[in-house]
């Protein structure tokens, strides 16, 4: 199975909201410097990309696009620090492994190839919806220690209802892996197969 390495994902999300960002604004000619960097190395990388053909090539291509998205969003976190800076990194990061992951799923067919997106939407869904959760929990502390005890009951309030909109969207993913398995069966089985996926996800 070619799916996403959501521990890895999900720890990289955390180191980024866990380390204060240590750089200052970069000057116009250093930005525009690291800029043409990351263009001269997205077109070394498509370049190479045409020794391959068929689906390989399609895989190199998104693997170079996901490298040149992130590099940018590392490039504008690291010339504007802020926690939504770190949060665009992190979406980069997932959106790029999805899209790596997705093409891989080619090299399957029928339900395989089905179940194979399936996991790898569902990997992208949980990894994003853990990364704006910690958004929306560090923004509301972030308010929170400059007022009083009462914005602090809602700070407290809102990461709540952000880690069940995570949790919430998580599930609806599983659910859909899940579902998608059970096209694999037919007649009873599958009807069974249907019936416990919803038991189990709340459906």
């Amino acid at each position: 199975m070619n799916k996403i390495n959501l521990s890895a994902i999900v720890l990289a999300i955390s180191l980024a909201y866990s380390v204060n960002a240590m750089a200052q604004n970069m000057s116009k000619s250093e930005y525009k410097a690291a800029e043409k960097s990351i263009s001269a190395e997205y077109k070394s990388a498509k370049t190479n990309c045409g020794s391959f053909s068929a689906n390989a090539k399609d895989i190199c291509m998104a693997e170079a696009k996901g490298k040149e998205k992130v590099a940018k969003a590392e490039l504008n976190a690291r010339n504007k620090p802020s926690k939504k800076a770190d949060y665009e990194v992190s979406v980069a990061k997932v959106e790029a492994d999805y899209a790596v992951a997705k093409e891989k799923c080619d090299d399957k067919a029928g339900n395989d190839k089905d179940v194979c997106v399936k996991e790898a939407k569902a990997a992208l869904v949980s990894a994003k919806a853990d990364a704006k959760a910690q958004l929306k929990s560090s923004k509301a502390n972030a308010t929170a220690r400059e007022e009083t005890s009462e914005a602090r009951m809602k700070a407290q309030e809102k990461g709540s209802e952000a880690r069940q909109d995570a949790a919430a969207a998580k599930r609806d993913a599983d659910y859909a892996v899940a579902k998608e398995k059970c096209d694999a069966m037919a007649g009873t089985a599958k009807e069974s197969c249907v019936a416990d996926a919803k038991k189990r996800f709340g459906k």
